[in-house]
């Protein structure tokens, strides 16, 4: 049996391998294997069981051992390959898809993330509601890199339609860039403070 279990979320990933191999299982790097080494990891028994439960990680980062994967399919061991990221336009990907099990193990999405992105363009016409989506959010980010992400929404603007409108924001955004970088005011208070004025620009 092999598997390839892949994706950020490791501690769901090694939950699953500790369900399916047990608590003790041998642990190989897959960077450190060589084309030779897969006979006796694949085939070879141990000294003291004839089936073997192994997890050997990060093994698609060694392409031209882990391109010898599909000659191995008929292992009599419990292997899990465990990969961080796995590319599937590989032709070894392609291979093996149909014949053996890949699961996938994706961190959970934050559901606050499309509101870093909406609150620029919230501000534009409500900043009340904007500032109420910042606090939603405003404890995981960075102050300085979010009003990066804010220029960046403005300069597009910008490029779309150069109006005073879109002028006075841009100005508005390299102040408060500047500020956020120089001031000992709260950074988040400033923030809050551009969101508010932003509509009436």
């Amino acid at each position: 049996m092999i598997k390839i279990f892949t994706g950020d979320n490791r501690i769901r990933a090694n939950q699953a391998v500790s369900q399916i191999l047990g608590e003790n299982y041998e642990i190989i790097e897959g960077t450190d294997l060589t084309p030779n080494d897969l006979p006796s990891i694949f085939q070879g028994a141990s000294l003291f069981s004839a089936k073997r439960n192994i997890l050997i990680r990060d093994l698609s980062d060694n392409k031209t051992t882990f391109e010898k994967l599909p000659e191995y399919l008929n292992t009599p061991h419990n292997i899990i390959i465990l990969e961080l990221k796995l590319d599937k336009r590989s032709a070894t990907y392609k291979t093996l898809k149909d014949q053996i099990e890949i699961r996938d193990f994706p961190l959970p999405k934050d559901p606050n993330m499309s509101l870093v992105f909406d609150i620029y363009r919230t501000a534009k016409v409500n900043g009340k509601k904007a500032v109420e989506n910042l606090d939603k959010i405003k404890h995981h980010e960075d102050p300085i890199r979010f009003c990066g992400l804010m220029i960046s929404q403005a300069l597009k603007d910008y490029r779309n339609h150069q109006g005073i409108k879109e002028k006075r924001a841009l100005r508005e955004l390299s102040k408060l860039d500047l500020d956020l970088k120089t001031t000992s005011l709260e950074p988040w208070l400033l923030i809050q403070s551009f969101l508010l004025r932003a509509s009436s620009l």
